[in-house]
Order: structure tokens, then sequence, then C-alpha cells
């Protein structure tokens, strides 16, 4: 049985989060502006480094629906799909750009033991250049793809990008289409 029935009324339904949203509107709205704000806004980081580290922490998490969905999102903006493999396997041998490593690093650490984050983390990323903003654009993401991938999970949502992978039309829609623009598709937000 599903874990929200309603979302998946038929044994072979796959719930998608369109249909969570949509059963439960209310908190969508500032939701998907954050989104928006967060990973399309201005930042130190570019949106395909955005949606990397979105993809990093869903593939941490186990999380196979956000995993899926951000990486078709960094692929759209540039970031290869064996280079997303490879950083799964070991951020240190992967063939990323040395300058992410140090973000990806505080990310994993942020991510899997919070309390044991130290200050040579933090001065890792501003050795390799970043900024207090950047580290802290990369430190939400970390925390709203911890809150995403919880929601996912917990109610049961199992749509796989990797099973089901957008056409190539949606892919071209992908790049200029904002969260906000998902929930008005949903028919949710104005």
């Amino acid at each position: 049985m599903p874990l929200f029935p309603s979302l998946a009324p038929n044994v072979d339904d796959t719930p998608h989060l369109g249909a969570i949203f949509q059963a439960f509107p209310e908190t969508v709205q500032p939701l998907l502006q954050y989104h928006d704000i967060l990973l399309r806004g201005e930042s130190p980081l570019s949106i395909a480094e955005r949606e990397l580290i979105a993809t990093y922490v869903s593939g941490l998490n186990a999380c196979a629906f956000c995993f899926g969905a951000h990486k078709i999102y960094a692929k759209v903006f540039g970031i290869e799909e064996s280079l997303i493999d490879a950083m799964m396997e070991d951020i240190e041998t992967a063939p990323l750009p040395a300058k992410i490593k140090p973000i990806l690093a505080y990310v994993k650490k942020l991510n899997t033991l919070p309390a044991n984050i130290r200050d040579v983390y933090a001065k890792a990323v501003y050795d390799a250049g970043w900024s207090e903003r950047a580290l802290y654009d990369a430190i939400q993401i970390c925390a709203l793809f911890n809150f995403m991938n919880r929601i996912i999970e917990g109610t049961g949502v199992t749509f796989d990008y990797g099973v089901t992978p957008p056409t190539d039309n949606e892919l071209q829609t992908r790049r200029t289409r904002s969260y906000m623009d998902y929930g008005r598709e949903l028919g949710i937000v104005e």
C-alpha cells in the first residue's frame, strides 16, 4: 500500500511531487519562491553549481526523485553526466573543477554530521576563492534538499527520472522554467 493512498490510487501508479503539491497546496508558493531565489537568483555560485550541490545532497540521501530531477537540471545547465556519476563515487578523484570540491566536502560533512563542522572546512572553501555568501548559499541548498528529500521519501514519491527520462522538449523547457512556473503549471500558484 502506498504511504499516501490518495496520491497513487492504482497499484501501478507512481506518485509524483506534483500530486503532493496539489493535494496539500497551502505551503507550496513560499517553498517554490525560496527555490527560485536560492537556485535561480543572484549568487557567486552558478546555476549549474547550485544544481550540482542539490544533486549531490539528494544522492547522499539516496532520494532517487530529487537526485534524478536535479541531475537533469545540472546537465541542462552544462554539467556532464559523467562528472555527476564520478562525484557520487568519490569527490576527491572526480574530474570536477578543484574550486568546487571544498564546497562539496563542506556540504557532505554538513549533510552527514552537521555537529562536526569545523572551521577547517570553511577555511578550505575560502582558500579556494569562495566568499561567505557562496558558502551560505551552499549551506542553504544542503538544508533545502534535506527538507525536500524528506518530503519526497516521507510521502512515498517513487517516480524515478532514471526510468522515465524527460522528453527533449521538457529538457529545453527546464532551462527557462522557474520553480514558480511549475506551481502555475500545477494550478496552485498564481
